[in-house]
């Protein structure tokens, strides 16, 4: 039976991993998919925030990497209609797969140039139509979003929705007729192993976070939130600084941390050292204003680590299942008074928290249904 030939388009791919999110939901899919079905990628040929190309890729042309997916590493001069023509039309697609809404070369682009081609065109929203993301820069995506719907972009197309919620905003933003299939994304493909055991004193609290620096991510509701702790306690960032005025607004708030309450970016942490690097911490504060998954929040569950994070992930009930805390942004006190609690926590109180943690991630990680019905969104 011939394999289906599935053309994704994405401005970011691996060896990359600075765009987040994105990266790693693609990354996730070919790991699952990659033995029942051809991928295809067009992206770039340089990490996102960065100016040097990978080193020993061949740019504008298919590179056969180490786990079958093929990928097209487009150069900064390499990114046209012409080279985009050429490879929508080299063979005949069962599916063109889009990530994201305004990127115009990897989402606008493919979109009008395969409009007439045959194959199934599948956009991936890839969190862009939640609430949080479509505050920052509304008018131009609002502009967009009528335009496109005025000149029947998205005419035809099927959308995957992650969840409910994002079912509900490609409704509201693209059209109540919108084909729309509720598709998870797909979690790393690893064994759930049970995590080590980590030393909990009470009056300490290690704390961590894996994503850009911006708004979106609510870095400085974060910071804000320490102000009124007690104990020692240090909160390590990690991910590239998007909005450097952001930025400077998160220092002034660090600068202002009780004694004994300490703040360190860190830089830039590759997906390899995560697991590692997530062990030595006792929770992961990460108030989102919205994500469509959270890798890195299933990361922190997978290692024992529990969440301190908003309301607006698919990440919910996690004080039920002691799995951490899923929290209002509009009444930022509740951060406060959870995160003194943990910092207050004894070995004995502590320990339920890394076993609900992981436990909740070993339920995410054994789903097999969801690999089914991605197979089927592409494939079917």
């Amino acid at each position: 039976m011939k394999r289906p030939q599935v053309l994704v388009f994405i401005d970011w791919y691996l060896p990359g991993f600075r765009a987040g999110g994105p990266v790693r939901s693609l990354a996730n899919l070919v790991d699952h998919l990659r033995d029942r079905v051809d991928l295809h990628i067009v992206t770039t040929d340089t990490d996102y925030t960065q100016e040097r190309p990978y080193p020993d890729v061949q740019p504008d042309q298919w590179t056969a990497l180490p786990g079958g997916e093929r990928v097209w590493y487009a150069s900064r001069k390499g990114v046209n209609k012409e080279a985009w023509n050429r490879v929508l039309r080299e063979r005949e697609w069962d599916a063109v797969y889009i990530n994201g809404i305004y990127s115009r070369w990897f989402s606008i682009e493919p979109l009008r140039l395969s409009r007439n081609l045959g194959p199934k065109r599948v956009v991936a929203v890839r969190g862009m139509l939640a609430e949080g993301p479509m505050r920052h820069g509304a008018l131009k995506k609002r502009a967009f979003l009528s335009l496109a719907r005025l000149t029947g972009l998205y005419r035809g197309v099927r959308f995957q929705a992650t969840n409910s919620e994002e079912m509900a905003d490609i409704r509201r933003w693209v059209g109540r007729d919108a084909e729309v299939r509720l598709v998870p994304n797909l979690p790393r493909k690893v064994p759930a192993q049970a995590p080590g055991s980590r030393v909990k004193v009470p009056g300490e609290l290690r704390l961590v976070s894996l994503a850009r620096i911006a708004v979106e991510k609510n870095t400085l509701l974060a910071i804000e939130a320490l102000r009124g702790l007690k104990g020692r306690v240090h909160f390590d960032l990690y991910g590239p600084i998007y909005d450097v005025a952001y930025w400077a607004r998160c220092q002034q708030a660090m600068d202002q941390l009780p004694e004994g309450v300490k703040v360190a970016h860190l830089g830039v942490l590759p997906p390899r050292e995560v697991p590692a690097v997530l062990a030595g911490y006792h929770a992961c504060l990460m108030p989102s204003a919205g994500e469509n998954f959270g890798h890195t929040m299933l990361e922190a569950l997978t290692q024992g680590v529990p969440l301190v994070t908003s309301d607006r992930t698919p990440w919910r009930d996690l004080e039920a299942k002691h799995a951490g805390w899923d929290l209002p942004l509009g009444d930022p006190t509740r951060f406060i008074t959870v995160l003194q609690q943990l910092v207050d926590m004894d070995q004995a109180a502590y320990d339920p928290w890394v076993n609900g943690a992981w436990t909740r991630a070993e339920r995410a990680l054994d789903d097999p249904t969801t690999v089914e019905r991605t197979f089927d969104l592409l494939a079917r």
